[in-house]
């Protein structure tokens, strides 16, 4: 039971703001020093080995894909394409919102780039429109969860690679959950615009015309859904090749078809990049080693055992794992905790008969609940920053939201084929 000893020191680290990957790198080198007579070596050649995994590619073309996109001019054609569908809609900036985040999500991949995204182009707009600012944050920060799920979230990929399952079904199988979430929030910004009085964005149904000039000019955009979802379901490429043809194609975009992309803005973005790749790399490192060692010390098996000594029913686990990620997101950081317990509760879902890319949407959609939870919540901390909004402002405003997301989550988690009809 060594491996127990780490994980409260790990977490007690966690506690101080210790950033995620020094925190699980003490706890690789205090496992070793103290309770291994392996030598620390191998510490090192574990820490390493993930980074001859190629299908970590992925990571850094998708992040490029979705740091250019502010600059292209894809995402404010995208908006007039959402709100053309719905700005019709009593509170139609809310509907609009949602849509916009839905489309990005298949693009973006971050949910910290699409809430920043859409902190600057929407939110001061519904305040001209009557949007009480509360209200207007908790909406783009509920919408921007979407994101982690619609392919390609980095969260999917993540998952993929640490829980040994293919990165190309954990894609295919947020499809149908993503827009789950995308219905119920349009249902919960129709119900609260309806209390609050807001009003639509529109007040005339878009003409022939106008619908074909906008469609027209959002074709990029429809293109690079089209080929990243599409190109991974046909088998044509690879997630990590989608990622790569369609940070290009972005880059063409820009340069050559709007014209928007400026030399600066893509050096900006490849430095972007890199500090992103980097952060996420560093905790994938540091993960996999601790990983090895919960498999060294049978972690995993051990966890199985007491769990299904509990109950042997996959439903009551379900239930109480929900409630505990709700209750850690609340204080833990998502990526470390999904990096963290997949490694432990993955022989625990064999042992029950659990789909592994059912529970990884489940795992996913349950910790980016967590980003909308104080205290350590990065979304509802980024949004309320950049909206200058205070967190009990937010939190009085978003609660239906967060609402019909936990709807969602316990749909998704008792209703698998929400996550595997398309595979």
């Amino acid at each position: 039971m060594s491996w127990f000893v780490i994980i409260p020191v790990m977490f007690a680290l966690f506690a101080l703001n210790m950033r995620l990957y020094l925190a699980m790198f003490a706890a690789v080198i205090g496992y070793f020093i103290f309770f291994s007579n392996l030598p620390l070596s191998i510490a090192v050649q574990r820490i390493m080995a993930p980074t001859q995994n190629a299908s970590l590619l992925a990571i850094p073309f998708f992040v490029l894909l979705g740091t250019l996109l502010g600059t292209t001019g894809i995402a404010e054609r995208l908006l007039k394409v959402a709100d053309l569908m719905v700005g019709r809609f009593r509170g139609g900036l809310g509907h609009t919102n949602v849509m916009l985040s839905t489309m990005m999500g298949g693009i973006s991949a971050s949910n910290l780039a699409d809430s920043a995204m859409m902190c600057r182009m929407l939110v001061p707009e519904m305040e001209r429109q009557g949007w009480r600012r509360a209200s207007a944050a908790a909406v783009t920060a509920a919408s921007s969860l979407i994101t982690p799920i619609i392919p390609p979230g980095i969260a999917l990929i993540i998952y993929g690679l640490v829980a040994n399952v293919s990165i190309g079904s954990m894609f295919i199988a947020g499809i149908i959950p993503g827009l789950l979430c995308a219905a119920l929030l349009l249902g919960t910004v129709w119900i609260v615009a309806r209390k609050e009085g807001y009003q639509p964005s529109r007040t005339t149904r878009p003409t022939l015309g106008e619908t074909g000039r906008t469609i027209l000019g959002a074709w990029p955009a429809i293109l690079l859904v089209v080929l990243i979802i599409g190109g991974i379901r046909l088998a044509i490429f690879t997630p990590t090749e989608a990622g790569a043809v369609a940070s290009v194609i972005t880059l063409i975009i820009g340069v050559f078809v709007y014209r928007q992309t400026r030399l600066s803005d893509i050096g900006q973005a490849l430095s972007e990049t890199a500090r992103q790749t980097a952060a996420v790399m560093l905790v994938i490192m540091t993960s996999s080693a601790l990983a090895w060692i919960f498999t060294m010390e049978r972690a995993g098996v051990q966890l199985a055992d007491f769990i299904t000594g509990l109950t042997a029913s996959p439903w009551v686990f379900l239930l109480v794992l929900n409630l505990l990620l709700l209750g850690l997101g609340m204080f833990i950081e998502g990526t470390a905790l999904l990096i963290i317990l997949v490694p432990l509760l993955k022989p625990v879902i064999t042992q029950l008969g659990i789909d592994p890319v059912h529970f990884g949407i489940v795992m996913i959609l349950n910790l980016s609940l967590g980003t909308l939870t104080p205290p350590v919540g990065t979304v509802m901390l980024l949004v309320c920053n950049l909206t200058r909004t205070s967190m009990p402002e937010f939190l009085r405003a978003g609660w239906p939201f967060l609402a019909a997301l936990i709807l969602a989550l316990g749909l998704v988690t008792y209703v698998p084929a929400l996550s595997l009809m398309l595979l």
